[in-house]
């Protein structure tokens, strides 16, 4: 039973709302009021204390977004749940921002409301999404936090039904391109199912040769095969209790495969070479980016392991179908490396962020982690600018294509500008050439660097280096 000095108001014009949550948090020993709308709510408030308040968005005289604001300007620690229906999700968002502890979409079971309302009394940090629309899974392996970033509608419906079925046994498919943050997501399922404070454990089925992966999958006992020369756990069993994920289900040998089914099906594990099986109590994710009906018809995926699997499927939505979502994971990562690196937390100059919101990020999430913490390390100027994106070392698979050229104007007075011409210069194409290669030079042939010095792309450098060099002024 709960706490009984607990105490929960809830606000709801729905008479039957408030009633369903009353009986169900009172039956779990909770000290629950009830009110019609924001400003009998805020009323009660004055006159007695609360731990929790659970209001919907939408209701008459003062609303839940005006009675968060309220609340927090008088109480900033008590914390505050939304209730809303689909419809409302960006208003839902916007109280997330402004400091609501979770939200919660209509229609759910008095189930989810009860999981929410426990964590938030037994946890340090609230879930939810946080500041700057950033839903942080709190508690991971480890003590690593992994943020979900964004308000996209798509995927805050995928996260609420992630958080619906987190507690259940239910595999869960978690479906969608490379780097579009499916172990993120697997990592959040587990920190907000009843499993959180189990083990975490994660396998890439693609990363161990045949040989090897049964014997992470299922362990061995000494002497199974050459070389066991101690008793090993598989996976299953180390994440007893808790969930393993299984990343990149799609990889797994045709014979493996009837081998996990059988694990699933009976929740038991064999160890190779063991005389019996063993209990295991494990909740199972996996992830693919394959199509693995396609799998299937081609007879590479069984299809009892598929139908087996695809339970509860998740696919999230790439980074193009999510564009609303740029800039807040644009912001995330600066200050997350830029913290990380001890540098100056730049912003992006306007060309930049054109550049972020047409370019297509075919590798999704990941590629913008990547050619950020890059440039994080690589810019020299007081904002990030296109060729901070496009160095010149990485590979040409490796960059981001947006049109460089569009940098912006020029500095007024750039250091390259200062040099002064060598006898002999006779014509403007002598002292662009001199005033380049002086560049280069001051900067240890770094065409980004040269490029931003000169305030130009680094494409246009590239270009006048080709000319020089068939002109034969440069190697």
């Amino acid at each position: 039973m709960a706490d009984s000095t607990r105490k929960i108001l809830v606000v709801d014009d729905d008479q039957s709302i408030r009633m369903t949550l009353f009986e169900a948090l009172n039956c779990k020993g909770y000290d629950v009021s009830v009110a019609e709308n924001g400003r009998m709510a805020f009323d009660i408030l004055q006159k007695s204390s609360a731990d929790l308040v659970i209001a919907d968005i939408r209701m008459p005289e003062m609303d839940g977004l005006e009675l968060l604001n309220r609340i927090h300007e008088k109480t900033p620690d008590l914390p505050v749940v939304i209730m809303t229906a689909y419809a409302t999700v960006d208003t839902a968002v916007l109280a997330m921002k402004q400091g609501a502890a979770d939200y919660i979409l209509k229609p759910f079971p008095v189930e989810i409301i009860e999981d929410v309302v426990e964590r938030i009394f037994t946890s340090v940090s609230f879930p939810g999404v946080a500041a700057a629309a950033q839903t942080s899974v709190k508690r991971q392996a480890g003590g690593k936090m992994r943020p979900i970033i964004g308000t996209d509608e798509k995927l805050l419906r995928i996260m609420q039904k992630a958080k619906t079925v987190a507690s259940s046994k239910a595999t869960v498919l978690l479906l969608g391109e490379s780097g579009t943050g499916k172990e993120v997501f697997a990592r959040f399922i587990h920190n907000e199912s009843d499993r959180r404070d189990g083990a975490f454990v994660a396998l890439n089925c693609a990363a161990l040769p045949e040989g090897l992966l049964e014997s992470e999958l299922f362990g061995h006992e000494k002497g199974a095969f050459t070389g066991a020369i101690t008793t090993k756990k598989g996976k299953f069993e180390l994440a007893d209790g808790g969930t393993l994920l299984l990343d990149e289900i799609g990889e797994i040998p045709l014979h493996l495969q009837a081998k996990l089914l059988r694990v699933l099906q009976e929740e038991e594990v064999d160890r190779l070479g063991g005389k019996a099986p063993m209990r295991i109590d494990v909740h199972v994710l996996a992830t693919t980016n394959l199509e693995l009906d396609a799998a299937v018809k081609n007879g590479s995926f069984r299809e009892d392991l598929y139908y087996r699997l695809n339970v509860i499927p998740l696919r999230l939505p790439p980074l193009r179908e999510r564009k609303g979502d740029i800039p807040l994971l644009t912001e995330h990562f600066v200050e997350k490396y830029s913290l990380q690196y001890g540098r100056e937390v730049k912003k992006l100059s306007r060309a930049s962020r054109k550049g972020f919101m047409e370019y297509g990020w075919p590798g999704n999430v990941r590629e913008m982690e990547n050619v950020i913490e890059r440039a994080v390390l690589l810019c020299a100027g007081d904002t990030f600018e296109p060729y901070d994106f496009w160095d010149e070392d990485v590979p040409a698979d490796m960059r981001p294509d947006f049109d460089v050229s569009c940098a912006g104007s020029p500095p007024e007075q750039s250091e390259a500008a200062a040099v002064s011409f060598d006898a002999g210069v006779t014509s403007l194409k002598d002292g662009e050439r001199q005033m380049i290669l002086h560049a280069l030079r001051k900067t240890d042939n770094n065409r980004t660097h040269a490029a931003k010095m000169l305030g130009v792309s680094v494409r246009t450098l590239r270009n006048k280096l080709n000319e020089y060099r068939s002109q034969g002024f440069v190697d």
